[in-house]
């Protein structure tokens, strides 16, 4: 059975360079079918794109280009935007040339409408899946969840904590976990991520009252400073001038109440800094989640996510 992956992670693994390394090769990859990787080079102007295949260099034609281009369901840019990265294919075809050299014929089409078909179809609410991260924008993180079919996390869904920006959290090329919100029909699905980033609880569990912490700014109200200590965790510190959202800061932590989802914290000190983001800690890594329950049993207010 293929395993359907977002674009790149398939491109240097022992297999797909052995199919690459020869047309013979290449020939049998065709016959079986096999969906392959190999980075885009040029886009002419008739938006086909060439494919560096190692030992020869193949066309993808515009038709096959991506899934919806036949029809403009889907912008020519789907293509363009593939130069210098990994694109997914099959071997469709080996043309000969007129001075006799191979040149194959590729589909990244047909390889989108299996994903599609054979994988994001059978997708249910609550699965959890590989995803890369492909552009960020106010509202949301777009990712590629299988041979380059995007979805969207949007922002609200990215963590607890409240950010301004999905570069908050994110950036171009990661590659994340996400689970699977819904799956409309035709096999687009709509994603979350806070769910994975763990419960109230399991976040509190790395803190004790009476530390100094490390904790990112995300708003200043007249009431106090929202401080972020891990994504699914943020306290409440008290007023102090000079402190902006984005800032970096050392806080002490004075309390943590289960009962009230709340953490008490002194902001210490606050600068800017221009900190690499760490990569999500997941408390859940894969699998199948059907409800998810953010807050205490203790507490006084219920936040849940169901997927059933």
């Amino acid at each position: 059975m293929t395993t359907y992956r977002p674009e790149g992670l398939l491109i240097d693994t022992p297999e797909n360079c052995a199919y690459l390394k020869s047309i013979s090769a290449l020939e049998e990859a065709m016959r079986e079918g096999r969906c392959l990787e190999g980075r885009a080079v040029v886009c002419d102007s008739a938006h086909n794109l060439y494919v560096d295949l190692g030992c020869t260099r193949g066309i993808i034609p515009r038709e096959e280009g991506a899934l919806g281009i036949e029809d403009g369901s889907t912008r020519d840019i789907a293509i363009i935007s593939r130069v210098n990265k990994p694109v997914a294919f099959q071997v469709i075809a080996i043309d000969r040339q007129g001075d006799g050299a191979p040149r194959p014929i590729l589909s990244r089409r047909l390889v989108q409408k299996a994903c599609m078909e054979e994988y994001l179809t059978q997708l249910r609410p609550g699965d959890i899946i590989d995803a890369r991260v492909t552009h960020l924008e106010p509202f949301g993180c777009f990712v590629d969840v299988g041979c380059g079919i995007s979805s969207l996390i949007p922002i609200d869904s990215i963590s607890v904590s409240r950010i301004s920006h999905p570069r908050d959290r994110f950036h171009v090329g990661q590659d994340i976990r996400a689970v699977v919100r819904q799956v409309e029909p035709g096999g687009r699905i709509s994603l979350s991520h806070k769910e994975l980033l763990g419960t109230w609880e399991e976040n509190a569990a790395l803190f004790c009252a009476g530390e100094t912490v490390a904790g990112i700014v995300r708003s200043v109200e007249s009431y106090g400073i929202f401080v972020e200590l891990s994504p699914n965790l943020a306290g409440l510190a008290e007023p102090k001038e000079n402190v902006f959202p984005g800032q970096h800061a050392s806080v002490y932590i004075k309390s943590l109440i289960p009962e009230k989802m709340k953490v008490k914290l002194i902001i210490v000190d606050s600068f800017d800094a221009a900190y690499r983001i760490q990569p999500p800690r997941y408390f859940i890594e894969g699998g199948h989640i059907s409800r998810w329950q953010y807050s205490p049993d203790s507490s006084e207010r219920l936040l849940e996510s169901r997927f059933d």
